[in-house]
């Protein structure tokens, strides 16, 4: 058996008006991966704050090195060895990258001159190790998230920590990003390093864990070694069931097309373009995927198409009405909608409520008399909280109560209020369960159904296919596949990932 090196025993972490954890039990062994799995608001990143210092449990004890120890700062758990890469990004946007990864740990000359030269040089040996071109001065609020990603993940590197917790480090990572990872994790543990490991995605899971443990409902409910689990072991532990809900055909056939784009371009920052020269439409009633590695441009595409991108050039026509040029209000006024990839620092205001920030992109239908209607609004808001199932304790909650996956989906809450035609959404299981995103994806089908032209981006092969109708391929700001669900093969998906020459889009007639 392999060491314990910390030990989490009887922990219990309440909130007012809420048990975040009760009676929890957790070993983390040495030179391991030691997979923590759960639903969103199961406990688990609770449990890795108590663990590295950022909060204090209310009863239990932990256990380092056969020692009782506790926590009351994120440097103090440093100072024992134990890191961190938090799910939410943890950064200074208007700080370097080499800013960020040594802000409050400095290499210095003589104990107090900052040696900038120093964290320059390590810095960029943390991009390498990562696999990365990132220039060490750039601001971080200049990259993409999942370059900010691996920042937040060399940031922990850094720390030489002997624990090191990873929540939800690959939400953001392509498939080739997540492989260098899982080669760093491997290093890590051939150097004993002992990684704790939060993901929603199962095959990574079952691909790198050695040691796993369930929570449920802020309770433990089962914990295993590699060779007793299986996705469905997972399932049924987290669920309490065997399967997610499967794919649904489409109710009705696609209607017209209600949503062109034609020769959209943007420049990117310095030289080429983000996305170049793409026409694409999308039609009523159908479901549209954009698969793409990291930088394909469909982050780019959608805030192009959403208005977010001034320096876009092209045709935007919803219903056939020409949008370019016209503010975002304006397209929301006309039916479309995005919900973006970083619901913290985009989708939602954080001192609101949950009901306040659900609410607050579709003010106007409550509004009477230039005040708003709380007895118009109040059943809407339980209404679309019971359609996404969101846990929470009621419209008038804090929206900073709520776990991850719970805030991601009231951004797509928010966004289904204000009765859009077209919903853009950008990486919508990004830290969500594997039972929230079956809801996430049935009420996706269910709004496709109601006659909504659906599109979503993912850069996981499996969601590509999970309520899809059809499936676009982005590669360096292109669109290089435009496939029917039943002919994207995952084959073709990564070919045309990295494919430099467009493909030839199905016409309309095509798609029937």
């Amino acid at each position: 058996m392999t060491e314990i090196v910390l030990s989490a025993r009887k922990i219990t972490k309440t909130f007012p008006g809420t048990i975040a954890l009760q009676d929890v039990d957790f070993d983390v062994y040495a030179g391991s991966v030691n997979v923590l799995i759960g639903e969103n608001g199961a406990g688990k990143s609770t449990l890795m704050k108590i663990l590295a210092g950022v909060e204090r449990p209310t009863l239990g004890t932990l256990m380092l090195g056969g020692e009782s120890v506790s926590f009351s700062s994120i440097r103090e758990a440093a100072g024992k060895g134990i890191g961190i890469v938090f799910q939410e990004l943890n950064l200074c946007p208007n700080m370097s990258v080499t800013e960020n990864i040594f802000l409050g740990r400095d290499i210095t000359k003589a104990g107090f001159h900052i040696d900038r030269a120093a964290q320059k040089r390590r810095t960029i040996e943390l991009m390498k190790l990562l696999e990365h071109e990132i220039d060490p001065d750039t601001l971080v609020s200049d990259l993409m998230i999942g370059q900010q990603q691996i920042v937040e993940i060399a940031k922990a590197l850094a720390e030489d920590a002997r624990i090191l917790i990873m929540d939800e480090p690959t939400s953001a990572l392509s498939t080739s990003e997540v492989e260098v990872l899982f080669k760093v994790i491997g290093e890590l543990k051939r150097a004993g390093v002992a990684v704790i490991y939060i993901s929603h995605r199962l095959e990574e899971l079952i691909r790198i864990g050695d040691h796993f443990t369930v929570l449920r409902d802020g309770r433990l409910a089962a914990a295993a070694t590699r060779d007793e689990v299986s996705i469905p072991w997972i399932i049924q532990k987290m669920l309490g069931a065997t399967e997610v809900a499967a794919k649904r055909p489409p109710a009705a056939p696609a209607g017209e097309a209600i949503l062109d784009v034609k020769n959209l371009t943007l420049p990117r920052r310095g030289a080429g373009l983000a996305v170049d020269n793409v026409s694409i439409s999308f039609r009523a009633g159908e479901i549209t995927a954009i698969y793409g590695l990291l930088g394909a441009g469909r982050t780019e595409l959608f805030e192009s198409i959403f208005g977010l991108r001034p320096g876009a050039q092209g045709s935007v026509r919803l219903n056939g009405e020409d949008l370019s040029g016209r503010s975002v209000s304006r397209r929301i006024k006309a039916g479309m909608l995005l919900v973006p990839e970083d619901r913290q620092r985009d989708g939602l205001v954080q001192n609101l409520t949950v009901g306040e920030n659900l609410g607050l992109a579709s003010l106007r239908r409550f509004t009477k008399f230039f005040s708003i209607s709380k007895a118009a609004e109040r059943p809407l808001l339980k209404d679309v909280i019971a359609q996404l199932h969101i846990k929470t304790a009621g419209p008038q909650a804090a929206i900073t109560s709520l776990s991850g996956g719970n805030q991601q989906k009231v951004v797509i809450g928010r966004s289904l209020l204000t009765e859009p035609n077209v919903l853009l959404l950008d990486e919508p299981s990004r830290g969500i369960d594997i039972g929230a995103k079956a809801e996430v994806f049935s009420t996706m089908r269910d709004l496709a159904d109601a006659g909504l032209a659906v599109v979503y981006t993912t850069s996981d092969l499996k969601e590509t296919h999970a309520v899809a109708d059809r499936i676009l391929v982005m590669a360096y700001g292109r669109v290089t596949a435009d496939l029917r669900a039943e002919d994207a093969s995952d084959e073709a998906l990564v070919r045309a990932s990295t494919n430099k020459t467009t493909q030839p889009a199905f016409a309309p007639e095509d798609l029937l």
